[in-house]
């Protein structure tokens, strides 16, 4: 990788190197598992001329989305987070019968159902064919593409512009970000508003969440960078809002050139924040790779320790963080038996390079462990809550980041 994807400068600095993995949803069968498997480089870099952080493009969209093993619906706290959200929207922009929102990347319909049920027109836009098609059944009007600057205007000119675009957990997947941030404009009406939800680079590195790096995520945002993103295709950013979703997120608030206006108050109060934390200088990326490398010895320690007392430790979740944590530190069946999952899609598969079974949740009740490695530590307290049986033997729940914590849980 030798020049920034947004702003085309050779001035890449090195954040963190997590050597070479699997794509991380790339889940293997059984009969796979004789076959060899690419891996290719994580090698997390900062853009010191406009501050982008990013990893090099080695996988396309077209590899990882066409069929996808991961379906939003399957976390409950997600699905309510979706529906507040689209509650909050509609009050803030009057949104109702005659409205039209468009959704990229819009998943099996997990936000737009709550739209659907408004009764307010609306299209998802989603490039995966297996969770389009989910989302058709469920009744959420669904179109099977990738965004781009012709798509955008393809659907604007069928189904008229969008009066919200939704892009949640996106912007961070596409390698193309102008082209992305043009798609976004050409469906948007030109006094309407652009709605992103992305991880904020603020949070991974303060928190050390550094498993959410991971192939198709290909750049991290902080709100300086993502100002400069969005105005490559003709957006600007006039709000935004810290969320808690996945360690910490932003909800960035946008709208056309011509129709934004003045930014609110909250975007320069986390520039402020952005520039205090060292972001927009190379010290503020310095001690990152050291403190990613504690966590790997300690969550390691951990399980040895673990084995070597005759303790059963097995997992719970199998996302895509969770392949980046258990590849870095090398964590094969001896140490973690299997883990388990609540999608059916991944029953009977196994984790992309540490070759990890992943089973029915209702394996840890049959084989009650002494602990529980929780991989989506992000859902804490929908865990905390779900896995509350373990204390029924005694058994104790692990979350590895941002440090390593064993919980006691109460029914």
């Amino acid at each position: 990788m030798t020049r920034c994807r947004l702003c085309g400068s050779t001035a890449l600095e090195s954040v963190v190197d997590l050597g070479a993995t699997p794509p991380c949803e790339s889940f293997l069968a059984a009969e796979r598992l004789d076959e060899p498997e690419p891996a290719y480089p994580l090698h997390l870099r900062v853009c010191t001329d406009c501050w982008l952080a990013q990893i090099p493009p080695l996988i396309t969209p077209e590899e990882t989305f066409s069929e996808y093993a991961y379906f939003s619906s399957y976390s409950s706290s997600w699905v309510e987070h979706a529906r507040v959200f689209v509650e909050d929207a509609a009050a803030r922009l009057g949104l109702g019968e005659d409205s039209f929102v468009v959704e990229v990347a819009s998943n099996d319909g997990y936000l737009l159902r709550h739209v659907v049920d408004r009764g307010v027109r609306c299209l998802g836009v989603e490039p995966s064919v297996n969770v389009g098609a989910a989302a058709r059944e469920a009744g959420v009007p669904t179109h099977t593409a990738f965004l781009s600057p012709e798509t955008g205007a393809e659907v604007r000119a069928e189904h008229g512009p969008a009066d919200l675009v939704v892009a949640n957990n996106v912007y961070a997947h596409i390698p193309d970000v102008i082209g992305f941030t043009k798609g976004l404009r050409a469906l948007v009406a030109d006094d309407g508003w652009v709605s992103i939800e992305v991880q904020h680079l603020l949070t991974l590195i303060e928190e050390n969440q550094y498993d959410t790096i991971y192939h198709e995520h290909f750049q991290y945002y902080t709100v300086a960078s993502a100002i400069r993103a969005l105005a490559g295709g003709g957006l600007t950013l006039v709000d935004v809002e810290l969320l808690p979703t996945h360690g910490g997120s932003l909800r960035l608030w946008a709208r056309p050139d011509e129709a934004a206006g003045e930014p609110s108050r909250r975007v320069s109060d986390v520039l402020a924040r952005e520039k205090a934390a060292g972001l927009q200088e190379l010290s503020g990326y310095t001690e990152f790779s050291a403190r990613v490398a504690k966590v790997r010895r300690d969550l390691l320690r951990f399980l040895v320790e673990a084995a070597e007392e005759g303790k059963t430790v097995v997992g719970y979740g199998a996302p895509g963080k969770g392949n980046t944590l258990l590849n870095h530190c090398g964590i094969r069946p001896d140490l973690l038996p299997y883990t388990v999952d609540r999608n059916p899609y991944k029953h009977g598969r196994y984790t992309p390079g540490t070759r990890i079974p992943i089973l029915p949740p209702e394996r840890i009740a049959a084989d009650r462990p002494d602990y529980v490695l929780v991989l989506p530590w992000n859902l804490r307290a929908e865990l905390v809550e779900q896995l509350a049986y373990v204390h029924e033997w005694g058994g104790r729940l692990v979350f590895p980041i941002p440090e390593l914590s064993i919980v006691e849980v109460e029914r």
